[in-house]
């Protein structure tokens, strides 16, 4: 069980309660988080809203049955995580994502350590100087090439911080899954940056 001193834990334990200024102080904290997961990961800002909207009113429902069994964000996250997936059920189409413009929430922009490694050690960088708003431009298309779990598991790991641990509990995986997924993934981001800088910036996915 996790401790109560954490806050977030603590405000929950009071939303059981039935405290509206604990619940409006969660929804304050992670409404922003979950949008942003949710806007990146399916494309589209009015149905991320309407999704955030649903994860929200879901966790006002489970409220009087909730455990503090792990961390609150981890609660919140695999919440998402299922109605992120019914919504992919009942929609499936390429989603068209576009990451790091028009973004609210600053840890959905810019390059990872590894996507700027990649693009460094690239060959062809010193013949062509790419600007990092085009890159990360790129990095919007690539990782909205990668199918759905693979995205959802690299949003939770590289913008949630998530370990292979947490994200196994929240996408119903072992660890070892979550690790091949995510190597995988990895592994045709890194490719497709690649080609992109190859080829000059046309790069089919």
């Amino acid at each position: 069980m996790q401790t109560v001193y954490d806050t977030n834990i603590r405000l929950m334990l009071a939303v059981q309660k039935d405290d509206a200024s604990a619940f409006e102080a969660l929804v304050f904290r992670f409404q922003g988080r979950v949008q942003s997961l949710f806007r990146h990961l399916l494309g589209s800002r009015e149905l991320a809203e309407d999704l955030t909207q649903d994860v929200f009113l879901r966790i006002f429902r489970a409220r009087k049955s909730y455990q503090p069994n792990a961390k609150f964000v981890t609660w919140l996250f695999t919440i998402a995580n299922n109605v992120a997936m019914n919504q992919m059920r009942r929609k499936r189409r390429k989603p068209e994502v576009q990451f790091g413009r028009d973004s609210e929430d600053s840890r959905y922009e810019g390059l990872s350590h590894q996507e700027e490694s990649v693009l460094a050690s690239s060959s062809s960088m010193p013949s062509r100087q790419v600007d990092k708003i085009e890159l990360r431009e790129m990095v919007g298309i690539a990782v909205g090439s990668l199918n759905e779990r693979q995205r959802m598991a690299v949003l939770l790991n590289r913008f949630e911080g998530m370990s292979y641990a947490e994200i196994a509990e929240v996408m119903e995986l072992s660890p070892q899954a979550v690790k091949s997924l995510l190597c995988r993934a990895h592994t045709q981001l890194r490719n497709l940056l690649q080609k992109y800088v190859q080829n000059g910036g046309a790069v089919k996915v």
